[in-house]
């Protein structure tokens, strides 16, 4: 495997990283913001408040999104991993 092949690979790895990551981290950072907002208007501050609802969130969106990230992750390893492995 010659320097080009291996940089490409690691570009596509880093970029499918990147777009299945990004749905949690979306909703971890529209939900931080909403708690973080209701906290500051209510003058509420207890630290589970903060933590619950992100974390709920987060646990809904990677169930909705499992089968994207699977297929996904398939797509790859079987376009890009499986035949430099079976090519030598």
């Amino acid at each position: 495997m010659d320097q080009q092949v291996f940089f490409d690979t690691l570009r596509q790895a880093l970029w499918i990283s990147v777009t299945m990551s990004a749905p949690l981290l979306a909703v971890a950072l529209v939900t931080g913001v909403a708690v973080g907002l209701f906290q500051a208007l209510t003058s509420v501050q207890e630290m589970t408040l903060t933590f619950v609802p992100k974390v709920g969130a987060m646990l809904a969106v990677f169930w909705v999104s499992m089968s994207f990230m699977s297929e996904t992750l398939v797509a790859f390893f079987t376009g890009q991993i499986v035949p430099l492995i079976a090519g030598g």
